[in-house]
């Protein structure tokens, strides 16, 4: 990770996407996280919404734009699932906050820094989900730490790739 000194910080890279990169990509996602588990249950274990938040916060560098992306994206997916509204919209809210304010500190251009930020982030949305789904709603729900760092790691390694495809649709500002 290459952190980055106050005037090199200045002239960071902030991308901006066409409105069609910023809508369909999100709803794509979306998509194939509510019906891929439907036919293949082992694509359970894959965030897609996660993913596609943290690449958005972090390269529009922008802690508001972060969290508004988080916000919709974990709604819309609380939408599609059975667990109460609000839940994927908190945590990936945060994420988006985190990864976004991470992202004007750190250069996260690199592969290495991309893996451990998305596994952090997934890491991170575990802990925040147990914490709404037991202390908050006091639902009971199976957790196993176990399954969430695999879920973490299989997370961190198909978010770098999904963010080298990703790359090709930025445009600088």
């Amino acid at each position: 990770m290459v952190l980055l000194n106050a005037h090199s910080r200045r002239n960071v890279e902030v991308h901006s996407f066409s409105w069609m990169v910023s809508v369909l990509v999100p709803l794509a996602a979306l998509g194939l996280q509510a019906y891929l588990p439907l036919h293949f249950w082992r694509f359970g274990i894959v965030d897609l919404p996660l993913i596609i938040t943290v690449y958005f916060a972090v390269a529009r560098r922008n802690p508001i734009a972060g969290t508004l992306t988080g916000a919709i994206i974990g709604i819309a997916q609380d939408a599609l699932t059975a667990r109460p509204i609000g839940i994927n919209g908190i945590s990936k809210a945060i994420i988006g906050y985190l990864t976004a304010s991470i992202g004007v500190r750190i250069d996260v251009e690199n592969h290495g820094t991309r893996l451990i930020l998305n596994f952090g982030a997934a890491m991170l949305n575990s802990a925040i989900t147990l914490l709404i789904v037991h202390h908050m709603l006091a639902m009971e729900a199976p957790w196993s730490w176990v399954h969430e760092l695999i879920r973490s790691v299989v997370n961190a390694l198909l978010a770098v790739v999904l963010f080298s495809l990703l790359d090709r649709a930025k445009r600088e500002d």
